[in-house]
């Protein structure tokens, strides 16, 4: 189904504020709701804090009050929503399970986009980030079912396996080589240039989501575990970033912010099974399109822009966001690329980087002398020496032979030539 956000008549722009009442939804039940109505809400939530951001940082580049104040208005509503999809989190879901969440949506969200995606270099990078999540989400399954004696193959639904992916102990790499080519918006495929942004956003929540919950886990594994990951992030945002196009104004860049918005909400109302967020999800739609509406008033006013000059396919969207199982894909992704590493602009086998290449001089410089006492390896060792054999859920076993070995983990794969 088809749907223009552009030619949807906005409601007033008051009826965007929401009261109290409104700001503190029920929750829902952990025990009960769909593993990807909580991945639509991490999503969201990760949506809606961009567009805060992004908000605040312009509003430091510009001059002109009134527009200040037009971009205020729109930002408070932002900031409104964000406040209500994370009110959804229930009181008795904890650190770690959400933390599942967040990793499992990132497989399957950073999967969906690369097998759609029509530009080589994108791709590369969601099929190369995605290795990595995957791999913490295994890491972070053993820290659950260790210390709460939880098994997250419920928390996924069996949606999603949990087994080593590229080890983390190799996503450590020097900051040069997360750059990449920008996605140029006005020639690249319409779907996946929003990817670019969707992805950063999302990225961008889980990012700063273990940097501010981390150093509050409840033992010393738990904290060095959320240090370690959160750098890693760090790079995904870096990554990601750089494919957005940097040729975008400030008005066309808001925009741009606001029809995203729009095309995800639409994602999410007709992809979700859960009535009650699917209710919100329509009321955000209707805020989003008052939001649009504005963005379009704003550049026509300053810029003496149409949104058309900004958006193509006469504003309606395309192919819709879709959460689902995507286990074959990432297991071809797994066994094709598990040895690649990030080398500048692009991607390349370990074994073909040169003995001086910065990915060993920053492997030197942050694991030091001794690997083994590296978080993300030392404690799925221990976990594995205490329990017999780590945790994990897999549907067969690994489709790389070094990482099939359940009583010793391995932190050579991706890292050290093989």
């Amino acid at each position: 189904m088809s749907f223009n956000p552009f030619s949807e008549k906005p409601k007033k722009p008051d009826t965007i504020f929401m009261d109290w009442k409104e700001l503190a939804p029920t929750p829902y039940d952990k025990n009960e709701v769909s593993p990807y109505t909580k991945a639509r809400i991490i999503l969201m939530n990760g949506t809606e804090y961009e567009a805060v951001q992004f908000g605040h940082q312009s509003q430091r580049m510009i001059c002109d009050n009134d527009l200040k104040r037009e971009m205020a208005f729109v930002r408070k509503s932002e900031q409104q929503q964000q406040k209500k999809l994370a009110s959804l989190k229930p009181v008795n879901e904890t650190q770690l399970e959400t933390t599942i969440a967040y990793e499992q949506l990132a497989v399957d969200l950073t999967a969906f986009m690369a097998q759609r995606s029509k530009d080589k270099n994108s791709k590369a990078a969601l099929d190369f980030a995605l290795l990595e999540d995957f791999d913490h989400l295994y890491r972070y399954a053993d820290l659950l079912e260790n210390d709460s004696d939880i098994h997250a193959e419920k928390l996924v639904g069996r949606y999603t396996e949990i087994m080593p992916g590229r080890p983390t102990i190799a996503h450590h790499r020097c900051p040069f080589d997360e750059i990449k080519k920008p996605v140029k918006a006005k020639t690249a495929d319409f779907a996946t240039m929003l990817d670019t942004h969707i992805i950063t956003a999302a990225e961008q929540q889980t990012m700063n989501y273990y940097m501010n919950l981390g150093a509050f886990y409840k033992n010393d594994y738990g904290r060095k575990l959320y240090t370690e990951i959160g750098m890693v992030e760090e790079q995904h945002v870096t990554q990601y970033g750089s494919l957005i196009d940097p040729d975008m104004t400030m008005l066309e860049s808001c925009l741009l912010h606001e029809y995203i918005e729009c095309y995800l909400y639409y994602s999410m109302y007709q992809d979700e099974s859960d009535e009650h967020v699917r209710q919100i999800w329509e009321r955000c739609l209707e805020q989003e399109i008052v939001h649009l509406h504005k963005a379009v008033q704003l550049l026509q006013k300053y810029e003496k822009k149409d949104w058309q000059s900004v958006i193509p396919n006469n504003g309606e969207f395309p192919e819709l966001i879709k959460l689902q199982s995507n286990i074959d894909y990432v297991r071809k992704v797994l066994a094709r690329t598990v040895n690649n590493t990030a080398d500048r602009e692009s991607y390349t086998n370990i074994a073909k980087l040169p003995d001086n290449a910065d990915f060993f001089k920053y492997q030197q410089k942050v694991n030091t002398r001794n690997p083994k006492n590296v978080i993300s390896h030392k404690f799925t060792q221990d976990y594995m020496d205490r329990h017999g054999k780590d945790y994990r859920y897999e549907v067969k076993a690994n489709p790389i032979k070094e990482l099939r070995d359940r009583t010793n983990d391995n932190y050579q794969v991706g890292r050290v030539p093989q």
